[in-house]
């Protein structure tokens, strides 16, 4: 048997949260949450995330502002922004994708994960992954 894929989410709703592990952890994956920037930065350090699903507005470190800190990290793990691309104005982002939160149905999202979920392979040559101590002191 494979193993499952883990899939980190963070998002700072609850609710929004619990419907994306149930989702997710329904379809054969392993889903580890947090509800903050912070929170999710801890979690990414310490395990062998395969996906990050991110939502775009959160308080203190924006969903952006996050996936930016994690591929410093490890820059070969897909990340996915989850928000309203109007409401961003145009801000530049790090996600390999960016999906509308309320338009996206589950279908077109576990179709989305699916395929970016298989296409990590592992680190790039010449790419590794950094240490959180590494990452403060590039910051």
């Amino acid at each position: 048997m494979r193993p499952k894929k883990i899939i980190l989410c963070v998002d700072d709703n609850e609710q929004d949260l619990s419907v994306l592990k149930f989702m997710l952890s329904t379809n054969g994956y392993r889903v580890v949450s947090a509800t903050s920037g912070q929170e999710a930065i801890g979690v990414f350090a310490d395990l062998p995330v395969d996906l990050v699903l991110a939502d775009c507005s959160m308080p203190q470190m924006s969903g952006s502002q996050l996936v930016d800190r994690l591929k410093q990290i490890a820059g070969h793990v897909p990340m996915i922004l989850l928000g309203d691309p109007q409401r961003m104005n145009g801000e530049m982002h790090g996600a390999d994708a960016l999906l509308a939160k309320r338009n996206c149905s589950p279908q077109e999202l576990l179709e989305r994960i699916k395929v970016m979920s298989a296409r990590k392979r592992g680190p790039r040559k010449g790419t590794h992954r950094m240490a959180p101590t590494q990452l403060a002191v590039a910051s």
